[in-house]
């Protein structure tokens, strides 16, 4: 009998912890939902970023650098976390300094914030705007809930995620026993997000296998790629996925202080980083469009043709009808050809390309342009080239990664993605242009920085807070550096060095910088503002 009733306890015990299990899991999944579906979009992808930001300074902050004898300043190391994360490459701090495991964890910040693995996120999102409440059919499949209705028990969605995906409606609905509305596992539509889903992330992992695979190659097989690692002490494995992920992403970090400038001689590892910089970026809709077509191809499989003949309906930013893909590639090398003929025309026989033959003249000159849109990495000292070209690369800079020169007749078939208009509200009239923003933050960092432009005017001018500023919005990370040469007085205590020109600012206009990279990262939110904003 004391048996039975101790067993009678236990049994009491265990529903008792399970119900608080339920509940607590409950209560989590509703939150979970809340913020996935009441929450703004935008603040979702802020707070993504901000909390990975920090957690990539505190684990920075752990790990020690490579000198023991220098040791970076905490904002120093939080302003690189934020850079790495937002793809920005703005530095300052020499890449050299940081351990083989500090460059470790930059290369997770570059891979979680690039823009390919964040929109594969808003795939997962979509898919879990699809919950396991209904009912199946039969046995053997699974009912989904659509959440645009109530769910019962713990969900509480009322608005679908919008992280890169458009709100959508299935193709087939049944009601569940509380009349809601669902959406089976073998529905069409669901199919063809997931596959959808695996094929940017198979996208991502052969890319970056084979590039780092390729640059790893080329570093062992070189012997002047080999010494330059051998030298600065860096591991050929580290170096080849760092630059490779840098790369793909459009960060524009390298694992040197000279960036690539130090390897401007070594034309074939350029050659191979060029299609990575295209691949992660402005060629990332036609190049996936491709992949889709050649597995509909191969695999014949209905949810590839359902893709490319819904590809508005998808709901996936990077997604484009043939037309619209064929005009954008066909819009970036045309801008590719602009800034190399140029970049050839006004410095083939310049100080800049001493001491390069002419084939290392062309490769590098495309390389550079290249970076332009939107990567940052370097193989010519921007300080020494001409005002005109980095005017234009300003404007490059500026510019979406997805600008396209359509034709009028086509400008209406392009720009059709399926969003319907809808009346606009108070706030949103309240949003400044993307241009008005950028001229108010260079004014707040000439105020900032107003004294060090009265002592040096040679290094703090406005063109180069332009381009830094400039480059921060459109995560790129070029910079005219710093050099103490062009001080007007001259301070022996100065030392020229390789990280750049925001180095040199002081706290409060890096602080400035930093909410430049954020809203530079997120820019696609108010890419339309100013439009309430008469001129006339």
């Amino acid at each position: 009998m004391n048996n039975f009733s101790c067993f009678g306890k236990k049994l009491e015990v265990f529903f008792s912890f399970s119900c608080f299990y339920q509940s607590f899991s409950c209560r989590n999944r509703s939150f979970f939902h809340f913020f996935l579906f009441h929450v703004n979009p935008f603040w979702i992808q802020l707070s993504y970023f901000i909390i990975v930001s920090i957690f990539g300074h505190l684990a920075l902050m752990v790990s020690k650098p490579r000198t023991a004898w220098f040791r970076p300043m905490d904002f120093d190391m939080f302003f690189m976390s934020v850079s790495a994360t937002t793809v920005s490459s703005m530095s300052t701090i020499e890449m050299e300094v940081f351990s083989h495991t500090q460059l470790i964890i930059m290369t997770i910040l570059m891979f979680v914030g690039g823009e390919v693995f964040t929109s594969f996120l808003g795939l997962q999102f979509a898919r879990s705007k699809f919950l396991k409440n209904c009912p199946s059919s039969d046995q053997n499949s699974v009912t989904l809930v659509n959440l645009n209705h109530n769910v019962p028990k713990c969900t509480n969605p009322d608005n679908q995620i919008e992280l890169d995906l458009e709100k959508e409606k299935p193709e087939t609905n049944t009601l569940d026993d509380n009349g809601n509305k669902c959406l089976g596992f073998d529905s069409l539509k669901y199919s063809s997000i997931k596959f959808l889903g695996y094929v940017v992330l198979g996208y991502l992992f052969v890319v970056h296998l084979i590039g780092s695979t390729l640059v790893s190659l080329y570093v062992r097989l070189v012997p002047s790629a080999r010494k330059v690692l051998k030298d600065k002490g860096l591991e050929t494995l580290t170096f080849s996925v760092f630059t490779t992920v840098s790369t793909f992403t459009n960060c524009g970090f390298v694992p040197t202080n000279e960036n690539m400038i130090v390897f401007k001689k070594n034309s074939g590892l350029l050659l191979l980083l060029i299609p990575q910089i295209l691949m992660g970026n402005t060629l990332y809709p036609p190049c996936l469009l491709f992949m889709i077509w050649v597995l509909k191809k191969t695999t014949e499989r209905e949810e590839f043709r359902y893709i490319l003949m819904n590809y508005g309906d998808m709901g996936y930013g990077h997604l484009l009808s043939g037309p619209h893909a064929l005009l954008l590639a066909m819009t970036v090398f045309g801008f590719i050809l602009i800034q190399f003929l140029l970049l050839c025309s006004m410095e083939w026989s310049s100080q800049v390309m001493d001491g390069l033959n002419s084939y290392q003249k062309i490769v590098g000159s495309l390389f550079q342009t290249v970076n332009s849109r939107h990567t940052g990495e370097s193989v010519f000292d921007l300080s020494t080239i001409s005002s005109a070209i980095l005017v234009l690369f300003v404007v490059m800079m500026y510019l979406p990664p997805y600008t396209t020169f359509a034709p009028p007749k086509l400008h209406e078939e392009v720009s059709d993605n399926g969003k319907q208009s809808r009346k606009k509200t108070f706030m949103e009239c309240l949003i400044f242009s993307q241009l008005s923003y950028l001229a108010i933050f260079i004014i707040l960092i000439c105020i900032t920085e107003r004294q060090k432009m009265k002592e040096d005017p040679l290094n703090f001018n406005v063109l180069n807070v332009t381009i830094e500023v400039i480059s921060a919005y459109g995560n790129v990370g070029f910079t005219t550096g710093y050099s103490c040469k062009r001080q007007l007085k001259p301070d022996t205590l100065c030392i020229d060095t390789w990280y750049g020109f925001v180095g040199r600012w002081s706290t409060m206009g890096k602080s400035i910088l930093i909410i430049v990279m954020f809203f530079g990262r997120l820019k696609k939110f108010s890419m339309k503002g100013g439009q309430a904003w008469n001129l006339s």
